[in-house]
């Protein structure tokens, strides 16, 4: 049989039975492997689906292991960042002092000030270079053995670049050493003659060379060569620079010592004077500076604070050295104490005035970082500081509150977004809250929004922060957890105080009330700082200081809220729930002193109440006239002479002095401890032991 021509084959494929089966079989088949494809497909999605669901609360875990008090602020220095080490070394002087000094400096600076030049040739040679790659790339494409003898090649001519570097390095050290050589060495006698000259004939020369000697006294026992003879030279350098450099800049400059502007100095900038001056000038900051890094003692600290203070405007022309002083002065702030602190906090209040926003922003999250740092734990000792600290902080943020504001919503929001996943069970966000970190940041927003409130609308901060204390206070209901739920309601009050607005906290302190771990006539237990724990100790729950503690803060707590509202129309309605659980309690209770405490309450609130009900009787508006209803007893509330508020001031007196008996016998106790243990001074980086005297001059201990 012939072969089958063309139409034939056609006419088959189309119409034969069995060519049609067959085609209907192969369809079927590929439709098969596909559907058990997607079904296989579908079956791994929903198994993601069931792990992401079975480990997300693994995910969120890890997430909040990222998650800190302060990761929020995010530090813009761009600004403030750049390479400040072109005159890190000595200036150059001439050891003649016969020059003129001002057209050498200009010399100088016309060698140096070539910036713009040099930035224009490096941007073309880089664009030269850049071809040059190309055109080596591509040859290296096209030419396989060409590439592989540069591969052949290359750790041979690594090893002749890095002789050459070392032979650099080797001539670099022997030219800084001639340099210090040439400059020849400071004697007391030489350093007073110097002295004169700058202050009689303002020589120019002469004010270099104090400045090379003021940078080695600064940098002395950190760099081996050194052009200060003896600890008296020492003194005298520092003395008469930190007295007397600020005020020759602005004599040369012709700026006057109350010109704190920074566009006083970048108004010179292209000024032939402001260009003779900026290497001293620049100088002299950077010593300063690097004098504040090493010297450790705080009379020292102080003193060179103080006077770097004056010179804060001319930091306008240096933003790296801007960025150090803003560093140092905050390491400074928290870190000391006393006028030290003092001292750094007028630094930082100074430059957050004198320059940009963006300054003002970065000493403020500069400062709040390290506010959280130095909050983690809380002690007697180191109270006053930390209340120093945090009112030094609001203090710095008030300065500027449109941009507070923003700071402060965000770390609130921050604080909310912990409590949102301690609320869900996580122990890592449940340990976190319950820590004085975390309760002195409270304790920060909660005084800012305090202060400001009433000139500047800080609703929103106050609804949201009013939500987390509730939410703490709800997360831990234990009677361990006792201190913190104490402060929470303090948080409370104080924020309605300041504010006006009523938020209530009563079932919050009674519960207080209800705490009944230890026995009726137990011993009392060891001293303990209630002030300084957010949880007790299991062993203090079942000691007679505990149901003290319970009942006094309970007492206390109701009398700053009662005191607040004693005077309100609707005072009479607020207090009948707490008198009627506090009766119950008095009848219950068999401790004398306690049963003492809450009769005199009762009997006081009981007094108010009267008072208030016969004032209300006697008026004539109706509930609905808000602005009668606000100006009810007004009169009586400026006088302050109701009962209620002398019994409160009463309470506020007994629980101040029953807070400073327990911390003086935990200090002594502590005092104790540490008597008979060898104390070990911080050994100064400088091995130059001095202090400052009554004048201001530094002189040897």
């Amino acid at each position: 049989m012939g072969k089958l021509g063309k139409k034939a084959r056609k006419f088959a494929k189309k119409n034969l039975q069995s060519v049609l089966k067959r085609q209907r079989k192969v369809k079927s088949f590929f439709k098969k492997k596909a559907s058990k494809r997607d079904e296989r497909a579908q079956a791994e999605d929903s198994d993601g689906e069931r792990e992401e669901k079975y480990s997300g609360r693994n995910n969120e875990v890890e997430d909040f292991k990222d998650i800190s008090l302060d990761s929020v602020f995010a530090e813009d220095d761009s600004d403030m960042d750049g390479d400040d080490s072109d005159s890190d070394g000595y200036l150059s002087e001439d050891t003649s002092c016969s020059y003129n000094g001002e057209t050498r400096i200009e010399n100088h600076l016309e060698e140096y000030n070539g910036g713009d030049d040099l930035s224009v040739q490096n941007k073309e040679i880089h664009l030269e270079l850049a071809k040059k790659m190309k055109r080596l790339n591509n040859l290296k494409a096209k030419d396989p053995e060409f590439a592989k003898f540069l591969e052949s090649n290359k750790e041979h001519l690594q090893t002749l670049r890095d002789e050459e570097n070392y032979s650099d390095e080797e001539e670099s050290d022997e030219d800084g050493r001639e340099s210090t050589d040439k400059m020849g060495n400071l004697s007391s006698s030489t350093v007073d003659s110097l002295c004169e000259l700058v202050k009689e004939q303002n020589n120019v020369p002469a004010f270099v060379r104090l400045l090379n000697g003021y940078r080695a006294a600064c940098h002395y026992g950190s760099e081996s060569p050194t052009i200060v003879e003896d600890s008296h030279t020492f003194c005298k350098i520092l003395t008469f620079m930190l007295h007397e450099a600020d005020n020759i800049f602005r004599k040369i400059l012709g700026i006057s010592g109350s010109n704190d502007r920074k566009e006083a100095i970048l108004e010179l900038k292209n000024t032939s004077k402001w260009k003779t001056l900026k290497p001293l000038v620049k100088s002299y900051l950077r010593s300063t500076l690097f004098l504040l890094n090493e010297v450790t003692d705080s009379q020292i600290l102080a003193f060179a604070l103080t006077r770097l203070k004056a010179s804060i405007v001319f930091f306008a022309a240096f933003p790296p050295l801007l960025g150090r002083l803003i560093k140092i002065s905050v390491h400074l702030w928290a870190t000391g104490k006393g006028t030290l602190s003092a001292c750094s906090l007028l630094i930082i209040k100074d430059v957050a005035v004198v320059f940009n926003s963006n300054c003002f922003e970065t000493c403020m999250i500069k400062a709040y970082k390290a506010f959280i740092d130095h909050c983690k734990f809380v002690e007697p000792v180191l109270f006053k500081h930390q209340q120093f600290l945090k009112s030094s902080f609001i203090e710095l943020c008030s300065q500027d509150l449109q941009k507070a504001y923003s700071k402060a919503m965000v770390s609130i929001q921050q604080l909310a977004k912990i409590l949102q996943l301690g609320l869900r069970t996580q122990k890592e966000a449940v340990k976190k809250i319950c820590s004085w970190q975390y309760a002195n940041c409270v304790d920060l927003w909660v005084a800012f929004i305090s202060l400001n409130i009433h000139d500047y609308d800080l609703q929103p901060l106050l609804y949201t922060i009013i939500q987390i204390i509730n939410g703490v206070a709800v997360l831990f209901p234990g009677p361990r957890y006792m201190p913190l739920r104490v402060k929470c309601i303090q948080w409370l009050n104080t924020l309605s105080e300041s504010s006006g607005v009523f938020i209530p906290i009563t079932s919050l302190v009674l519960d207080l009330l209800e705490y009944k771990i230890g026995k009726e006539g137990s011993k009392p237990g060891k001293d303990f700082s209630f002030s300084s724990a957010v949880k007790l100790p299991k062993h203090w729950l079942k000691s007679r200081n505990f149901q003290d503690e319970c009942v006094f803060s309970a007492i206390e707590l109701l009398a700053a809220h009662f005191a607040q509202w004693s005077y309100h129309i609707s005072f009479p309605d607020l207090a009948t729930i707490p008198l009627i659980y506090l009766r119950k309690f008095h009848e219950m209770t068999t401790i004398e002193s306690l049963r003492r405490v809450v009769k005199r309450f009762i009997d006081q609130v009981e007094q108010n109440i009267e008072f208030v009900r016969k004032k209300r009787d006697e008026v004539t508006f109706s509930p609905n006239d808000q602005q009668s209803v606000e100006s009810f007893l007004q009169l009586e509330k400026c006088g302050g002479n109701a009962p209620f508020t002398k019994y409160y001031t009463s309470v506020i007196e007994k629980a101040g002095s029953r807070n400073l008996l327990m911390n003086g016998k935990i200090s002594s106790l502590g005092q104790k401890k540490s008597k008979g243990k060898r104390q070990q001074t911080p050994k100064n980086a400088m091995d130059v032991d001095l202090a400052v005297n009554a004048e201001g001059k530094f002189t040897l201990k």
